[in-house]
């Protein structure tokens, strides 16, 4: 199962107001393995950004002028997401900005159908509770210290941890697989499942040992458990 845990950065909050995307960033999992595939672009908005976005991203337009548009990059975006999940904190939010991108230029829509939202996974498995990105950081004791601000790789990258230990923690999918041995597994529509040892492990008992214990068993007396279980 292949899955991409996606962020991305604007420049406000309605892109039907004319806000854009000016960072994305994405992280890929196989079978909830992150594999090291990344993909991580700054986008020029061709607009200007304002200084509660600079706030939020630190990035300017100064920064972002000799980017490229969103245009120049979605091709190969699309093809990197390709027909995966998309894990996404606060979905609603980044699907409305790339769907505008790529109505804008007349690209198929991404279906919402495709979004898993972390969001709403912490807000039903934590009723009440804060249910940001850092208060989950803090809530599964994994290290933000580097986000002084919002970056749309680093958020991918933690976001990818948080929502790990969100669908039950490590346990589950504990493995270590290169990306193409996890590529083959999962085409082949298979679950890893421990198997039995082809060779038993030769006992480790010295004679010594296993004498003292005999010694041991016969002064604890004939109804002792150890004499029944022999």
């Amino acid at each position: 199962m292949r899955e991409i845990v996606l962020d991305t950065e604007t420049t406000g909050l309605d892109p039907d107001s004319g806000d854009r995307i000016v960072e994305i960033g994405a992280v890929e999992l196989l079978r909830h393995v992150p594999t090291g595939n990344t993909f991580h672009r700054y986008v020029n908005p061709e607009r200007e950004v304002p200084k509660e976005a600079v706030d939020v991203h630190g990035l300017t337009e100064d920064f972002l002028r000799d980017k490229p548009a969103f245009g120049a990059i979605a091709q190969e975006f699309l093809a990197f997401i390709g027909d995966a999940k998309l894990v996404i904190h606060n979905a609603a939010f980044d699907l409305k900005f790339l769907n505008a991108e790529l109505r804008w230029l007349a690209f198929p829509q991404i279906d919402e159908a495709r979004a898993l939202d972390t969001l709403e996974i912490a807000r039903r498995k934590f009723p009440g509770s804060p249910a940001s990105l850092d208060a989950l950081c803090r809530r599964f004791g994994i290290d933000n210290s580097k986000r002084d601000l919002h970056g749309a790789l680093l958020d991918s990258e933690i976001l990818a941890e948080v929502y790990l230990e969100l669908i039950g923690g490590r346990q589950p999918d504990l493995l270590v697989a290169t990306r193409d041995e996890a590529s083959v597994a999962t085409e082949a529509g298979e679950q890893w499942r421990p198997g039995p040892r082809p060779v038993r492990l030769g006992s480790r008992v010295t004679p010594g040992e296993e004498k003292a214990h005999a010694e041991l068993v016969a002064r604890l007396g004939k109804d002792s458990i150890w004499q029944r279980l022999s």
